[in-house]
């Protein structure tokens, strides 16, 4: 392909994800279904099915983040011990993913706490395992706290850290003190950078640093990247400390670079996938194109009539 024609398409795709409202919902649908299992929960066992026959593991995770009532915050908690349920009477190699803000953490922090710790205490009694999503910076704070607070009670809980974040260093040095179970991600959410690095480079470093000290103190981690570079240094580290594969696992999301992913396991790596699904599909997929500006290029040419 000419280098001009290369730049051209770069940049059709990176300015469709400033118009990506104005695509119509059906376009985005078709084009984020890889990323979602689907609608149900039925839809949700149904891929998590397929991975396990693949030797993956999945996390699940119900599409829907700050809510503004009780009522939909409790109706979530109830929804994820149906999937809690759902996964032991399959018998899935499935655990559960859980952002706060879908029960109620914007509201009140005291009845988002009540209720996550009733969720994990029903992960608790199926011998499954909650994992804490992390979420954009002005709820940090707050996950973290009712984190501390579950993991002085219960074992089967996580949370996870975002290696863009300027804190996470600090983060790593008290979260080994109390054993954390940690995902290490880069993080997607738009921050400024007085808090958040924005070099790709010093993200990637970031990252790999927080993997190697949780791992030489003891911690379980879920290494969350798709990024071959990071999975090569990763894969150092752990050759390096000698690890026995029960210590980590590393994590990507549905539909993305499934030959990584292939790769990855072949090498006798154990790795976790992580399953959205749900009704509140649209900011979940919007999320994910604009992470990749090419699929949402195809999605503009679609709905241009365009080949």
């Amino acid at each position: 392909m000419p280098l001009e024609e290369g730049r051209a398409i770069n940049f059709l795709d990176s300015a469709t994800v400033a118009l990506l409202p104005f695509i119509p919902k059906p376009i985005v649908r078709k084009f984020s279904a890889r990323y979602i299992a689907g609608p149900s929960l039925e839809d949700a066992i149904r891929e998590i099915r397929a991975l396990n026959e693949k030797g993956i593991m999945a996390t699940v995770d119900i599409l829907g983040e700050g809510v503004t009532q009780i009522a939909q915050a409790e109706k979530a908690a109830r929804d994820y011990v149906d999937v809690l349920e759902s996964i032991r009477v399959n018998g899935l190699d499935s655990n559960v993913s859980v952002k706060l803000t879908m029960l109620g953490l914007a509201i009140d922090e005291e009845f988002c706490y009540q209720r996550m710790r009733e969720l994990v205490a029903e992960a608790e009694k199926r011998k499954n395992f909650i994992r804490i999503d992390i979420e954009d910076s002005p709820f940090t704070d707050a996950t973290f706290q009712i984190y501390r607070r579950l993991r002085e009670e219960f074992p089967n809980v996580g949370t996870a850290l975002q290696a863009y974040m300027r804190r996470t260093q600090g983060d790593v040095t008290e979260f080994i003190k109390v054993g954390a179970n940690l995902r290490v991600c880069k993080g997607i959410y738009v921050e400024p950078r007085k808090i958040a690095w924005k070099g790709h480079r010093t993200i990637n470093d970031n990252f790999t640093w927080a993997v190697r000290r949780l791992l030489e103190r003891g911690c379980y981690v879920g290494i969350a990247t798709h990024d071959e570079h990071v999975v090569w240094e990763a894969e150092k580290i752990i050759h390096e400390l000698g690890l026995d594969t029960s210590r980590y696992e590393f994590q990507m999301l549905l539909g993305v670079d499934e030959e990584l992913r292939d790769i990855i396991v072949g090498n006798g790596h154990r790795l976790r996938v992580y399953v959205p699904f749900g009704p509140q599909w649209y900011q979940y997929s919007i999320r994910r194109l604009r992470e990749n500006p090419r699929i949402a290029g195809y999605a503009a040419k679609a709905t241009l009539g365009l080949k």
